[in-house]
C-alpha cells in the first residue's frame, strides 16, 4: 500500500509542478489553489509511504515520477522539445526507479 501511496504522491507532484507555471507567481487564484492542494497531497502521501520505504528510495522514486511526468506533459501538451536525448534521459530515470524498487529491502 505504501508503494501505491508513493506513486500517487509522485503524480500529485506532476500536477503541482505543471500548475505552478499557471499561477503567475501565485497571483492567479484557481491555479494557485490547485498547486497548493497538490503540493499538500503529494507531501502527505510521501510521508505515509516513507513509513516503510527507505527515505533514499522513496525520495528518489517520488522525484523521478515528478521529473518524468512533468517532462512528458511538457513535451506532449506544452510544445517543449522532443529531442531524442531528452526522451533517453526519461528512460534512464525510469530504469533507475525500477531498479530501486526491485532492490528495495
Amino acid at each position: 500500500m505504501d508503494w501505491l501511496a508513493l506513486v500517487i504522491a509522485g503524480l500529485f507532484e506532476v500536477v503541482w509542478a505543471v500548475m505552478l507555471k499557471y499561477t503567475q507567481g501565485f497571483t492567479k487564484l484557481v491555479p494557485s489553489l490547485i498547486t497548493g492542494s497538490a503540493m499538500l497531497a503529494s507531501i502527505l502521501l510521501l510521508s505515509r509511504a516513507l513509513r516503510t520505504i527507505p527515505i533514499g528510495t522513496g525520495y528518489a522514486v517520488w522525484t523521478g515520477i515528478g521529473a518524468c511526468g512533468t517532462l512528458l506533459i511538457g513535451m506532449w501538451f506544452l510544445g517543449e522539445s522532443k529531442d531524442p536525448i531528452r526522451v533517453a534521459c526519461i528512460g534512464v530515470i525510469i530504469a533507475c526507479m525500477v531498479i530501486l524498487k526491485i532492490t528495495h529491502k
